[in-house]
């Protein structure tokens, strides 16, 4: 069990979560913390704020986690699964036999190994017999020019996997795919694309339809069931998202006016709203929505604590739709114009006021993905809400997006 762990996703060639890499608060560069294996296995951190278990975070992918020279020598936690975990040998380590023993040994326990920044100096060669993965970020990857593709060549003959790391662009994504590399790491799925003659209006008029829905105070449950009714892939998508146990853990529900009933309307209205974002999703990753999802229920989460009101849920659609411009390949501000929401979230969404109580809920979303620690103390002082309540929200808001995304992805 760990204290505050953050995550960042490390993509396929389809664009797919392969792993995530996980950052450690506690630990010296956000690698693993300093502790004996006993702690790491049996009480481990029992004094800190909070405990989260690797797969508490990573779902049941693979775990990429820094460890140090002194961890891998002395301290490495062996009751890691093999299975779930890649072991990173972080950049600043100080090459010798001894580490390259230790690294040998560790590789033959089952474990699986990467090198971090690598940066094809000639002091990591030894490693490359007995490693699975070298990490290598897009600034090293550029300056080789028009020899990078005769060196990725030679790692990947040796059965090297390259993973390219700080990939921001969507171009950077697909020339380094070319090249062979086919793992990724970086902000790029967020960023809008450049597609041309795309046609929103279509899509956005039936979005805008639906989160005027949700956004209206008040709303008629019978008009809701009309729409519902004449859809039946919506039909079926409600009574899979009111079954889940994280929604409903009391009855069985059979029926669709039963569902809406169930529900609530602030319920509906979320409903509503994620239904309508996961249905303009079309071919992009539904990693895109799972993040959304996230946010949204994390800036809910928040906001309960803020004792915001929940009716319209504004801070749910903020979270829900920060992504928006990277779903539709569209700025945001061209987006937001077009959905019938109030001012302070169109704002908070176009980034126009950062310090607003919604700007703050959107960068505190940011700071748990980019393990920004000190942002995260930060907004907790301005909420007037601990740390430990925080991380407490984030890891809950992960469970539910992981559960309700599989309601609304086909």
């Amino acid at each position: 069990m760990f204290a505050y762990v953050a995550r960042q996703a490390i993509y396929n060639i389809d664009k797919r979560v392969f792993a995530y890499e996980l950052l450690f608060r506690d630990g010296d560069s956000n690698c693993f913390p300093d502790m004996s294996p006993d702690e790491a296995t049996s009480n481990m951190i029992a004094t800190s704020h909070l405990s989260v278990g690797i797969d508490d975070i990573t779902f049941n992918k693979p775990a990429f986690i820094n460890f140090h020279r002194d961890t891998l020598l002395y301290r490495f936690p062996s009751t890691l699964d093999p299975l779930n975990v890649v072991i990173e040998i972080v950049e600043t380590v100080d090459v010798d036999d001894e580490l390259v023993q230790a690294c040998r040994h560790i590789r033959n326990l089952g474990y699986q190994l990467a090198l971090d920044d690598y940066d094809f100096g000639p002091r990591w060669d030894v490693f490359l017999p007995f490693i699975d993965y070298i990490k290598i970020e897009v600034e090293e990857l550029e300056k080789h020019g028009d020899e990078l593709d005769s060196k990725i060549r030679q790692l990947t003959d040796h059965g090297i996997k390259i993973i390219a790391e700080k990939v921001e662009t969507h171009e950077q994504f697909e020339r380094f795919r070319a090249m062979g590399v086919k793992l990724f790491q970086g902000y790029f799925l967020a960023r809008p694309e450049m597609v041309r003659h795309r046609d929103l209006n279509a899509s956005l008029h039936s979005v805008s339809e639906l989160v005027g829905l949700s956004h209206s105070p008040n709303f008629d449950v019978k008009e809701v069931s009309k729409i519902i009714e004449r859809d039946v892939g919506l039909a079926y998508k409600l009574m899979r998202f009111v079954n889940n146990p994280l929604v409903n853990k009391r009855q069985q529900i059979e029926s669709l006016q039963h569902a809406l009933n169930y529900m609530g309307h602030i319920e509906i209205k979320k409903f509503i709203a994620l239904l309508a974002l996961a249905n303009l999703r079309g071919e992009k990753p539904g990693e895109l929505l799972t993040q959304s999802l996230v946010r949204a229920r994390f800036c809910s989460l928040m906001s309960i604590d803020l004792n915001l009101p929940e009716n319209p849920p504004s801070s749910f659609l903020l979270g829900l739709f920060s992504m928006l411009d990277a779903l539709l390949d569209t700025p945001m501000e061209s987006l937001v114009s077009k959905l019938p929401v109030g001012a302070e979230l169109q704002d908070a969404l176009c980034h126009k006021n950062r310090d607003s109580n919604m700007g703050l809920q959107l960068r505190a979303c940011y700071a748990f993905e980019e393990a920004n620690w000190d942002e995260i103390d930060y907004i907790a002082t301005d909420f007037e809400l601990t740390s430990d309540r925080m991380y407490t929200l984030y890891y809950e808001a992960m469970h539910w997006a992981q559960n309700m995304s599989s309601s609304v992805i086909e």
